[in-house]
């Protein structure tokens, strides 16, 4: 089996090798002479399958893209020649919830209790919304879901509807880019529903830009409206408005999913796929790729409340705010958002981290977000 597979998947020589003959490609390079013999083709969000790149592939057995996303791939096209696609959906769903959870601790920093009595409205209970819901109720604080196509389909969990979701304390946006259809959520948060938010009120989005308008969003901004506000994803990425970038009070570069068991996982569930679809024996696990868990040491911090010893694991193990300070001042152009992405550095999830906590006396939230213990 001849496997062409994108450069910018980490592990995938671990993974892949074994299971047939191999070749890399770099993001941007590849062409459709290249899939020639080609029995399977594995990349990223960077590289779209279209007709123009496998027109000519006439041994191709099966296309998968190791991110949670795949409007990269042309569906209807690789339907018609009856060539199976797959994704890695949900793979980055626990860091996506974490990076929200780290916007939170560092907004309410200075008054976590406050925090810890407000609501949070999930629109979207997917993957990451589920992840997310599963994390907030573990530390105490009170959520409500909003999906109107899971509710149409039977999901027993309480839904409420996207107006109640838009009088909680903090607003979450976890949804898919969907512009036609009963639930379109292309600019769900126009200027009409921006402007209806309070100046207390958070919104953040970590799901897709073109849900939240961002001309809209800007001219509010500069009219002299507060709102608090965290951007992960944009409009037009990535030729993003770098004005919007510096009036909101979080901005980075579409890295919320960004952890290294994220990617990696994404990874793993392709060889998982792969293994299945032609009958190959599963000989790997997910964490033989992953290096040693690194300690996180809160020990000698004054920590005098089980909220404060949550905010200190959380934001020991990632803290959004230097993110966003170094996407402000370095990232001012198209090309730049792209290398920030490339070249993000490690972050890794709080179930692959070791906290020492010295003699604090850890609560069953911090177990409940994942975190282990020496």
């Amino acid at each position: 089996m001849n496997i062409l597979y994108e450069d910018s998947m980490p592990y995938a020589e671990h993974f892949f090798a074994h299971l047939g003959h191999c070749r890399a490609f770099s993001s941007g390079t590849i062409l459709a002479v290249d899939l020639d013999n080609i029995d399977v083709l594995l990349v990223r969000s960077t590289t779209k399958v279209n007709e123009s790149l496998i027109h000519r592939a006439d041994k191709l057995k099966y296309v998968a893209t190791a991110t949670a996303g795949s409007d990269h791939l042309d569906k209807h096209y690789l339907n018609q020649r009856n060539i199976p696609w797959g994704s890695a959906a949900g793979c980055n769903a626990i860091a996506v919830a974490e990076y929200v959870l780290s916007c939170l601790m560092v907004e309410h920093q200075d008054n976590l209790h406050e925090l810890f009595n407000k609501t949070v409205g999930i629109v979207g209970a997917g993957h990451v919304g589920t992840q997310l819901q599963k994390r907030l109720a573990t530390t105490g604080i009170k959520t409500k879901l909003c999906d109107p196509p899971l509710e149409a389909k039977g999901d027993p969990r309480q839904m409420v509807s996207l107006d109640e979701v838009c009088q909680c304390d903090i607003i979450s946006l976890h949804v898919p880019f969907v512009n036609e259809g009963p639930w379109p959520t292309l600019h769900m948060f126009d200027a009409s529903r921006l402007d209806r938010l309070d100046e207390n009120q958070l919104l953040i989005n970590a799901c897709r830009g073109e849900v939240v308008d961002n001309k809209a969003l800007l001219a509010l901004l500069k009219s002299g409206a507060k709102r608090n506000v965290v951007l992960d994803v944009w409009e037009n990425e990535p030729n993003i408005d770098f004005e919007l970038a510096g009036k909101v009070n979080l901005a980075t570069a579409h890295i919320a999913g960004h952890s290294l068991e994220g990617k990696a996982r994404g990874t793993y569930m392709l060889y998982e796929q792969l293994c299945s679809r032609f009958g190959l024996a599963k000989t790997l696990s997910f964490e033989s790729c992953l290096p040693k868990p690194p300690e996180i040491d809160i020990s000698s911090q004054n920590i005098t409340s089980n909220e404060q010893l949550i905010c200190a694991a959380v934001l020991n193990t990632y803290n959004v705010r230097i993110d966003s300070d170094r996407f402000i001042q370095d990232v001012n152009s198209a090309d730049k958002f792209v290398y920030s992405r490339k070249h993000y550095a490690i972050r890794r999830e709080f179930a692959h981290v070791k906290l020492n906590a010295g003699n604090h006396s850890l609560s069953e939230a911090i177990y409940g977000l994942g975190f282990n213990t020496p």
